[in-house]
């Protein structure tokens, strides 16, 4: 089982984010992954929240977005994004990795800056495989990781295979 980061370190990690969305937005990031409006996306390991607005933007009022965390800082924080911008597609999930939906169920999984630090990351490939329905996307991003270890840890179990390398992210289709 995964243990949240410390409380200072959340905050810590959150401020930094502020300055990288503001010279990257988050919604030029999602664009690479192709959400539509209806999709279901979970963010996984969703952190303070820097996807959540452009997700439920991109998935619209008939779509939703599920924000998951280990870290309840992080679930209060997002909470309070969705309060704030009254996002009515937007659901909090807080777990180590059990998200809780339907097999099948998720469109897209954006897993970003996550797998390294997970301490059972074959565990969590395998809910995300679960989760996402056969034509889903697991669209990811890992700053800590290089492109061969990516693809490799990705892709080692047989569960997804690669199909397409973005600018900023890595798209594996689900297999099996």
């Amino acid at each position: 089982m995964d243990k949240p980061m410390s409380d200072f370190h959340f905050k810590f990690m959150s401020f930094g984010y502020k300055f990288r969305d503001f010279f990257l937005p988050r919604k030029n990031v999602l664009k690479e992954v192709g959400i539509k409006p209806g999709f279901h996306v979970l963010d996984y390991g969703c952190g303070p929240g820097g996807y959540i607005i452009a997700a439920a933007q991109l998935a619209g009022k008939s779509g939703k977005v599920y924000a998951l965390d280990i870290h309840p800082l992080t679930i209060k924080g997002v909470q309070n994004i969705v309060s704030k911008k009254k996002l009515t597609n937007v659901e909090t999930i807080c777990s180590d990795c059990k998200t809780g939906l339907p097999d099948n169920s998720v469109d897209v999984v954006v897993l970003y800056d996550t797998l390294h630090d997970l301490g059972d990351p074959n565990g969590v490939l395998g809910e995300l495989h679960r989760v996402l329905k056969p034509s889903g996307i697991l669209s990811f991003s890992d700053h800590h990781m290089k492109e061969n270890e990516i693809v490799s840890k990705v892709t080692n179990r047989g569960l997804f295979r690669l199909s397409k390398k973005g600018e900023r992210t890595y798209s594996f289709s689900k297999e099996g």
